[in-house]
């Protein structure tokens, strides 16, 4: 946790003190292990980030006086669609795309997803948010992602997803291009990616017609998190 997350509802009246009771408590006892005086990096949700000073260290809680001075990191420029993947894997690329500073992702269906994965509890609103933080106590920053979710497939792409890549460059990762990704685009992109191994012909079409274009990594296939740590590497 490399910044501690702050709520509203933390805060004592209309102090600038907050007072944390729940498992942000654990980990600062655990990990930080503070004394008082102590200062801690925080930021408050969807709002800016400072320094927490530590006034007093008790059995259930620990308070401390924040001075939330600074704005959150740039968001990066880039729109992610994002094939359901496996939960597992899904609650790390949730994090792991959140920490890296995507603020929309657009959860879609694909002819290679299994449909059990759809009824899986990560997808609860809940859930969503907790890897969410997560992503945003590992990047520093405190602005949640906006998270679509669109399971059927040809009525987003032919309804929705025309205006969402307005002004942004689309590019789809598709193992069976023969176009490279191409580096640093220096503009707002839109990427879609699926499962492993790639959409199928279909898919990857209808993306095409949208306006997409179809772009690879190499000869290699990768696993999906290290597919859009490299896309989003090369991209930006």
């Amino acid at each position: 946790m490399n910044l501690i997350i702050l709520n509203k509802s933390d805060f004592i009246e209309d102090t600038e003190r907050v007072q944390i009771q729940d498992h942000r408590l654990d980990h600062i006892r655990n990990v930080n292990k503070p004394s008082v005086g102590d200062e801690l990096r925080v930021g408050l949700i969807n709002g800016n980030i400072g320094c927490g000073r530590i006034t007093r260290i008790e059995e259930g809680k620990i308070e401390m006086d924040v001075a939330l001075d600074r704005e959150p990191p740039a968001p990066l420029q880039l729109t992610l669609i994002l094939s359901m993947a496996r939960p597992r894997v899904f609650k790390r690329v949730l994090s792991q795309v959140t920490a890296m500073g995507i603020k929309k992702i657009i959860i879609i269906n694909s002819y290679r997803v299994e449909k059990s994965f759809w009824k899986s509890p990560v997808l609860e609103e809940e859930s969503l948010n907790k890897y969410l933080i997560r992503g945003l106590e590992q990047g520093q920053d405190t602005i949640v992602p906006e998270v679509l979710v669109r399971p059927l497939f040809k009525p987003f792409v032919e309804d929705e997803l025309p205006d969402i890549i307005k002004g942004t460059l689309p590019f789809v990762a598709h193992p069976y291009t023969s176009e490279q990704c191409p580096y640093n685009i220096g503009s707002p992109v839109t990427l879609a990616v699926g499962p492993e191994g790639g959409f199928i012909p279909y898919e990857a079409k209808k993306l095409i017609e949208c306006g997409f274009s179809a772009v690879h990594l190499g000869e290699r296939t990768l696993h999906v998190e290290s597919a859009i740590s490299s896309l989003i590497s090369r991209l930006m």
